[in-house]
């Protein structure tokens, strides 16, 4: 990283970054040459650690054809926190915070770890409390999960 200053080491200030995100950006190896990156909804969980991504689709697509073909993945996910411009100076900049890693894709194929995956998915984007999912989607629901093997995070917060 060309600047180790906005470079963020300790796990658990990545994860409370990555807490922050909505969306995260799944790049997969395309055999056409370029990569294929696609924005997608998110859930995770640490282990010690180890950090754990889960994801889901339909049953069918491109993203799970890729990921059937070739299973290495990286991701990145960012929260922006706003625009500073000084017009005197001329100087313009941008907050952030974000995070980027790499690991492989497994599908999840075991329907108690599906529905736990599910539920820390559903969960997530309800901080109001659990939020309890049909069942019935279990069977058109895919679930993947990718272990991160290795991650970084960025962090920028400027004063103008």
């Amino acid at each position: 990283m060309i600047r180790s200053d906005r470079e963020v080491t300790d796990f658990q200030d990545i994860v409370a970054i990555l807490s922050k995100c909505e969306v995260c950006h799944l790049a997969l190896n395309d055999p056409s040459g370029f990569p294929y990156v696609l924005p997608v909804n998110f859930g995770y969980k640490t282990e010690d650690e180890h950090l754990t991504l889960f994801f889901h689709s339909a049953l069918k697509g491109k993203k799970l054809d890729l990921i059937r073909a070739d299973n290495r993945a990286s991701f990145a996910a960012e929260k922006g926190t706003g625009v500073l411009s000084n017009k005197e100076r001329g100087y313009c900049t941008m907050n952030y915070e974000s995070v980027i890693g790499q690991g492989r894709i497994s599908f999840v194929e075991d329907e108690q770890e599906k529905i736990e995956a599910l539920t820390i998915l559903t969960d997530r984007f309800h901080p109001e409390g659990h939020f309890e999912f049909s069942h019935a989607a279990l069977p058109r629901t895919v679930v993947y999960k990718l272990e991160v093997e290795s991650l970084t995070g960025k962090r920028k917060e400027s004063k103008v």
